[in-house]
């Protein structure tokens, strides 16, 4: 069995030879039809586009990708072509929720008083977003959600409209896949209409997939206060982005909200895991994150602790002293562990 791997994927070399008889590693953005044509499986991220123009005429099968979005997945054509795929649902789940948690508490700083008692708006309630609401009302905010494909499984009640989180909150997070076509497309979702209808200046938060948000539109949002702020992890046309919009935010990281060792270590997992239930192959690799370097934090209240174990400022500072680097600041991203890696003593 012959395999192509990018090269980015973390924790997955000892694993996946030990899986494979032959294995290929590639930039995310090298995948050619040329590589791909005798290869059995592919295991990527969302820099792959897996179409026809690539996999026509190979003989792949299978592909993995170590994601929670499968949008850079041709399925329509796999389907046809009778290849089968894997994503990696909630893999980086309570990592993105780090992240806004880490964010709430910046914006927390910035105002000067606690954040208790304000709404938010969380669009999209799978995986992340349900985690999201934890740390939402953890911290005494209140919470409206908006998920119209489980509101139509689940029924009325728990959810509220996008004009009702338009009217009522104060900060907005979207947590949705980008899908351009069917009953609920998300692409564009907040667009000038969305915008426009703000009524309280919420603090916008994009998370999810960068076409989710209309650049344009959100640059007149915050040009005209109908937007406090903005933290955007996700951008249009990675990753050449908006240069405007990076300096105007807030936080503005380079997509790697959910890029946590612990994340990447489930997604690289999970994403093995389907390949050997689809070749029948057992696994025999165990796949774990490193050890911290600093692994006890000493501080004297729980905003200073969680900050310490991650402050998207970094982040933050990094891509906008360097939006060339976007790729290479992603790529190379650098160990970043969850809180349960670490203990915790009082200053």
């Amino acid at each position: 069995m012959k395999v192509i791997v990018d090269n980015k994927i973390p924790f997955i070399r000892e694993a996946v030879e030990h899986i494979a008889d032959e294995v290929v590693y590639a930039p995310g953005n090298g995948f050619t039809p040329e590589l791909v044509r005798d290869a059995d499986a592919l295991i990527i991220r969302t820099r792959t586009r897996c179409d026809r123009h690539l996999l026509e005429g190979s003989r792949v099968r299978f592909i993995a990708t170590a994601t929670i979005g499968f949008d850079h997945i041709d399925t329509d054509y796999c389907r046809q072509a009778g290849i089968q795929w894997a994503n990696a649902p909630g893999c980086n789940a309570p990592s993105v929720a780090q992240y806004i948690q880490s964010v709430l508490l910046l914006l927390q700083l910035k105002r000067d008083k606690p954040l208790a008692g304000l709404t938010m708006g969380i669009v999209g309630v799978g995986h992340v977003g349900s985690l999201v609401t934890e740390v939402a009302t953890d911290m005494g905010l209140k919470v409206l959600a908006n998920d119209p494909p489980r509101e139509e499984q689940e029924g009325p009640g728990r959810f509220h409209t996008l004009d009702e989180l338009a009217a009522e909150c104060d900060i907005i997070s979207l947590h949705v896949p980008l899908v351009r076509e069917g009953r609920y497309p998300t692409y564009h979702l907040a667009d000038d209409r969305f915008f426009r209808s703000l009524q309280r200046r919420p603090v916008f938060i994009n998370t999810s997939r960068g076409e989710v948000h209309d650049t344009q539109a959100l640059l007149r949002a915050l040009d005209e206060g109908l937007v406090a702020d903005a933290v955007i992890d996700v951008w249009e046309n990675e990753p050449d982005i908006d240069r405007t919009l990076l300096q105007r935010a807030f936080i503005g990281t380079p997509h790697i909200a959910g890029y946590s060792a612990d994340g990447k270590a489930n997604a690289t997992r999970m994403a093995l895991n389907a390949l050997c239930r689809f070749f029948d192959i057992r696994p025999d690799s165990h796949i774990a994150p490193p050890k911290p370097l600093n692994p006890v934090i000493t501080a004297a209240t729980e905003t200073e602790a969680c900050l310490q174990v991650y402050d998207p400022r970094r982040d933050s500072d990094a891509l906008k002293a360097h939006p060339e680097r976007f790729e290479q600041l992603r790529g190379d991203y650098p160990l970043r562990r969850e809180r349960q890696a670490y203990l915790f003593r009082h200053a």
